[in-house]
C-alpha cells in the first residue's frame, strides 16, 4: 500500500508518515515548507510544492501511479491568525483543497482521509461530543475545516471521492522516539504556554476560571500525537470497510474520550517536571470556550483504535522534543 500525505513535513503529517512506514505502508510527501521542516522529509519521498499547483501535483502523481489513498493534512492552523487573515485561510484551506481534490479525481484516486478538527463543534458546555453533535465553528480556521468536510460530503455523494474525516481533538507530545514533533518553538496551545512560562520564569495565566467544568478552568481532550498518527494508519488500512461505495463519507472523532482541565494539565506538568509552577487566574478572553472532550465509540468500533498514552506521556514527550528542536531549526 502507498499513501500520499499532504503537509507531510509538518507536525501531524510527518508523525503520521512515520507511523505509516512502521506499519509497512509506503509514503509520498508533499509540503510547501511554509511551516514544515525539510528535516522531517529526510530519507523519505518528499516533494516540495503547492497542493494547488496542478502541474506539480500531476507530476507527483505521474511518478507514483500506485498511490492508494491520500491523507490530507496540509492547512494553516493558527486560530488568531485566521481571525486576522480570513481570506488567506479560506484560500489556503478551502480553495487549495478543492484544486487538490480535482487533481486526485483526474488521477483516479478516490480514497481521502481528511485532517479535520474538533473546533467545528460547539464547545461551550465542557461536555462530551459525538460525531452528530452541534456544529458551531467559532473562527475562520474552524469554519474552513467544516467547509472542507461539506465539500467532501457533497463530492462523495456525487461519486467523485470516498472520504473519512478525522476530527482531531487537541494533539500534544511528539514521536516517542523524537523523530518528529512540533516545529514551532513557541506553540500557542496551553501546554506550549505552560512550557514557555516555565522557561521564562514567569507565571502561567489561566484565562477563565468560571466555566461549567469540575474546577472552573477550561477543558480539552489532549491526545498524544503518536496515538493520533496510529488512528490514521487504521483509517487507511480499513478504508474500504469504513467508507464503501454504498456509504462513501464518514466522520470519526479522534480523542482520548476524557477531558482534562487547564488546572489538571498544570498538575500533570508539575508531576512530570517535579517542580511547582506559578499560576495566576485571569478573566475569560473573547472567543474562549469551556471546551469539550471526544465521545469515541465510533473510533473504537470502526477503526479498532483507542488512545493508549496518558497526559503525562504527552507532557514528557513534548518537553523532550523541545530540547531537540533548536538543533533542527538552527535556533
Amino acid at each position: 500500500m502507498k499513501v500520499l500525505i499532504t503537509g507531510g513535513a509538518g507536525y501531524i503529517g510527518s508523525t503520521v508518515a512515520t507511523a505509516c512506514l512502521e506499519a509497512g505502508i509506503e509514503t509520498v510527501l508533499i509540503d510547501d515548507l511554509s511551516t514544515g521542516l525539510r528535516a522531517f522529509g529526510e530519507g523519505r519521498s518528499l516533494y516540495v510544492g503547492d497542493i494547488a499547483d496542478e502541474a506539480f501535483v500531476d507530476a507527483v502523481l505521474a511518478e507514483h501511479p500506485d498511490v492508494d489513498a491520500v491523507i490530507h493534512c496540509a492547512a494553516r492552523i493558527v486560530v488568531p491568525e485566521s481571525v486576522a487573515e480570513p481570506l488567506g485561510y479560506y484560500d489556503a484551506n478551502v480553495g487549495k483543497s478543492v484544486r487538490l481534490f480535482q487533481r486526485l479525481r483526474a488521477a483516479g484516486i478516490d480514497r481521502i482521509v481528511f485532517s479535520s478538527s474538533a473546533s467545528v463543534y460547539a464547545g461551550d458546555a465542557g461536555e462530551g461530543v459525538a460525531e452528530d453533535g452541534i456544529l458551531a465553528p467559532a473562527s475562520p480556521y474552524a469554519t474552513t475545516k467544516a467547509m472542507v468536510e461539506q465539500i467532501l460530503r457533497d463530492a462523495a455523494a456525487a461519486g467523485d471521492v470516498r472520504a473519512i474525516a478525522l476530527r482531531y481533538f487537541n494533539p500534544i507530545g511528539a514521536d516517542p522516539r523524537l523523530r518528529t514533533g512540533l516545529q514551532n518553538p513557541r506553540p500557542s496551545h496551553a501546554l506550549g504556554k505552560i512550557m514557555q512560562a516555565r522557561a521564562e520564569g514567569v507565571p502561567f495565566t489561566i484565562t477563565g476560571t468560571d466555566w461549567p467544568t469540575r474546577d472552573g478552568s477550561g477543558l480539552r481532550d489532549y491526545i498524544h500525537v503518536w496515538d493520533l498518527a496510529l488512528a490514521h494508519v487504521a483509517a487507511v488500512q480499513r478504508f474500504d470497510e469504513i467508507s464503501p461505495t454504498t456509504s462513501p463519507y464518514r466522520v470519526i472523532n479522534i480523542g482520548t474520550g476524557d477531558g482534562v482541565t487547564v488546572r489538571e494539565l498544570v498538575a500533570a506538568f508539575e508531576r512530570v517536571t517535579g517542580e511547582a509552577l506559578d499560576v495566576v487566574d485571569a478573566p475569560r478572553r473573547p472567543g474562549d470556550q469551556a471546551g469539550a472532550f471526544a465521545i469515541v465509540d465510533r473510533a473504537h468500533e470502526q477503526l479498532g483504535w483507542r488512545a493508549e498514552r496518558s497526559i503525562d506521556d504527552g507532557v514528557r514527550d513534548a518537553l523532550a522534543w523541545s530540547q531537540r528542536l533548536p538543533a533542527l531549526i538552527g535556533a
